[in-house]
């Protein structure tokens, strides 16, 4: 039988950890416990010094277990996996406990008993230690090469930016011409350039020798996983297939239609778009001009911000300014969205242009009435009536209408108004959950021009990490089913969230290693426990229930 050594690290997380437990006392504590040939505390373990000292000590006293008792595995796992396997050590001889979350910053008033929890969890990670099995990583060959879903500003900057580094990239987009939103837009703030200036990129795009650009197209089904999918696309009435290692996604958002709000007609009462189309053909008569902000959001219906309606409302009114000096513009508004120093200054002279601003409450919308629009002045706390020859709507940027089905075929999350949700929103905010998919721009959440652009050269970088390598290592730690206890019952298959779950032609329930996640939703169903979830068995899982104390 294996001679167990085991190491635990206890780390103080700063004053996360060390400012509310006692750390010497729980790694005294810690010596204590069968199989562990070394304990020690750290200020930081996820420090070059804290990390250094993992890899000698399993050097130094041949430790073939290591617990981490720090933060949580959903941002450090990997990093301490990582050492211990620089050190020679399998990583899947690693355990990690997590006494910030769910321990320090529970129990901050109370330490004590934070202290002795902390125990607890540590003690529980080491039974599960001691009976974990060393786990081999899967190899998987990868296609270099890229599929980018959408060809608006988003898609074709993601496109340049793989192509550039020589990765044969596809560009499908569902209108006949690539370009997005932004073919629609007169100037773009805070710089006012003409849109178009920007639209020149599609000619590079569209000449580039490691582009294929398929316009009046869209996907109809994707299959495969990370390194190795297979989409099948639909132009007008014929079929093709392309087979790429990562898809990103670039669809981009639409602006609402007020139909019914305010009274819109396209003539006297018009949205922002709407504007940019007049500004364009320099057909702006008005002298009289109301902009309402925030018409079709924020509200019940779509209770989020658009952040670029306030700017975008900001930049129409100092291109009129610079038309006719003399207009008379007012925008009422919610709240004034211009993060940052740089919008902050153009809101500033805005100001200076004379640009009167109201503020209005929801409970008190503005009235759009003949010739004047009555608005309560919350500021002021009066009613006045401002006179229009012009009122422009701002509103929201909206989800496509098929993005669900797009997010359905390729099994990645929506927010409830539809957008995509990304991963982690700080440690992966271009990536999925879904590895091998990235997302960029509006089709994420509203954004302008610069924000689509950075983010269309984040995801090409998360993209090209994989893109580069010759093939890809994806997690060891899978679900395993047993032919011989299996009734083929294939609830495991309808419930599998990452579809890694199929029946061969013999009958027999598979699991797709590659596309699995140990989500463990597959064994917890299972109604006959055919099925292991490999680094969580029943066994392991077990063990650390008991060794707290609690009865099975």
């Amino acid at each position: 039988m294996e001679d167990i050594k085991i190491g635990v690290f206890i780390c103080h997380c700063g004053t996360n950890i060390g400012g509310v437990l006692d750390i010497a006392s729980i790694t005294e504590y810690v010596k204590t416990l069968p199989n562990v040939i070394y304990a020690a505390d750290n200020i930081y373990t996820c420090s070059e010094v804290g990390l250094s000292e993992i890899r000698n000590k399993i050097k130094e006293f041949n430790l073939n277990r290591v617990i981490v008792a720090s933060c949580t595995p959903r941002t450090h796992e990997s990093l301490f996996r990582n050492t211990c396997q620089e050190a020679g050590l399998n990583p899947y001889l690693f355990e990690m406990v997590n006494i910030r979350d769910q321990d320090s910053w529970v129990h901050m008033k109370e330490p004590e008993k934070g202290t002795e929890k902390a125990k607890d969890l540590i003690r529980m990670g080491l039974s599960k230690a001691i009976l974990l099995r060393p786990l081999e990583k899967i190899k998987v060959d990868i296609n270099p090469s890229a599929l980018i879903i959408g060809g608006g500003i988003s898609g074709i900057h993601a496109a340049l930016n793989l192509a550039n580094q020589g990765f044969q990239t596809t560009i499908i987009e569902k209108e006949s011409e690539l370009g997005g939103n932004l073919k629609l837009l007169n100037k773009l703030y805070p710089i006012q350039v003409d849109a178009s200036k920007l639209l020149e990129i599609i000619y590079m795009v569209e000449s580039h020798r490691n582009i294929n650009v398929i316009t009046s197209s869209i996907p109809v089904k994707v299959e495969g996983f990370i390194g190795n999918f297979e989409t099948t696309i639909k132009k007008n009435k014929q079929i093709s297939k392309i087979k790429t290692g990562i898809i990103i996604i670039a669809t981009g958002a639409k602006a609402l239609i007020p139909e019914g709000l305010f009274g819109y007609n396209g003539k006297t009462v018009i949205s922002q778009l709407d504007l940019e189309q007049l500004l364009k053909e320099n057909n702006v008569n008005a002298q009289n001009i109301v902009m309402i902000q925030c018409v079709g959001a924020r509200n019940d219906v779509r209770p989020y911000c658009s952040k670029i309606c306030c700017m975008t409302a900001l930049k129409n009114a100092m291109l009129i300014k610079e038309i006719n000096p003399n207009a008379n513009i007012t925008i009422l508004f919610r709240d004034i969205q211009t993060q940052g120093t740089t919008y902050e200054d153009y809101y500033r002279k805005a100001r200076e242009k004379a640009i009167l601003f109201v503020k209005y409450s929801p409970e008190k919308p503005p009235l759009v009435k003949n010739s004047v629009v009555e608005v309560y002045n919350e500021l002021r706390n009066l009613i006045i009536n401002i006179p229009y020859d012009l009122v422009v709507l701002s509103t929201p940027l909206i989800a496509h209408e098929d993005s669900t089905k797009l997010a359905k075929m390729l099994k990645i999350p929506q927010q409830d108004n539809k957008f995509f949700l990304e991963a982690h929103v700080k440690l992966r905010p271009v990536d999925f959950a879904t590895d091998g998919i990235f997302v960029c721009g509006s089709a994420h959440w509203p954004a302008d021009v610069r924000e689509s652009i950075t983010q269309a050269y984040a995801a090409a970088s998360r993209a090209s990490r994989f893109l580069s390598k010759d093939y890809l290592e994806v997690e060891g730690a899978t679900a395993e089913v047993d032919t011989e206890i299996c009734i083929k019952c294939k609830i495991c298959i309808k419930i599998c969230p990452f579809s890694a779950i199929s029946k061969n032609q013999e009958g027999e329930i598979l699991v797709n290693k590659i596309l699995c996640k140990a989500c463990g939703v597959c064994g917890a169903s299972c109604p006959v426990g055919a099925i292991t979830i490999h680094h969580f068995t029943d066994e392991q899982i077990i063990s650390e229930i008991l060794s707290c104390g609690v009865g099975y």
